[in-house]
């Protein structure tokens, strides 16, 4: 399988688009310096531009042909995930419920943070229970920045989560 690699400039930071002839693969958070090369691929262009224009409020739901490597129980996961709406936000036990197995909530929480297609498969829609951000692999900074983004397009919220300093190194 041919895999096509783009870099995308995103608020939160750069991301490293990947597809290969049929799906997008991965979004993730990238610190890629230097000269950096594209790949010049539709799937990758079509990406970029849905990002642009989720970063500029006007998309909630990307409609992308997506596909990445898992297992059947992380296929489910991130099924779920992909259906929570924009600008909302649920818990692990929720997830968890949704899945059908309060039990297996620390597997579900598992899944989540093996999602390789960030933003678009939501993760950072899942919050702590007592509505705590809890984990995020590209950095509870970024998770805030989604959220707080989401629900200004959203409700017109300006802060979900308020943080005493928002570019902090230890919520990095």
């Amino acid at each position: 399988m041919n895999l096509y690699t783009a870099y995308y400039s995103s608020p939160v930071g750069l991301l490293k688009l990947q597809c290969s002839d049929q799906y997008i693969k991965s979004v993730t958070f990238s610190n890629a310096e230097g000269e950096i090369q594209n790949d010049d691929h539709k799937l990758l262009h079509a990406c970029a531009k849905q990002l642009e224009e989720y970063f500029a409020g006007k998309r909630k739901q990307f409609t992308l042909p997506l596909n990445q490597d898992g297992t059947e129980f992380q296929e489910k996961v991130w099924d779920l995930l992909y259906k929570i709406p924009y600008g909302k936000t649920i818990s692990y036990n929720e997830l968890a419920k949704q899945y059908g197995d309060l039990k297996a909530i620390r597997a579900v929480a598992s899944a989540n943070g093996k999602n390789n297609i960030a933003i678009i498969v939501p993760c950072h829609r899942v919050i702590g229970s007592d509505h705590s951000l809890v984990g995020y692999a590209g950095g509870l900074w970024r998770k805030k920045w989604l959220l707080d983004h989401e629900a200004k397009y959203h409700l017109g919220v300006q802060q979900m989560f308020p943080m005493s300093d928002p570019l902090s190194n230890e919520e990095r």
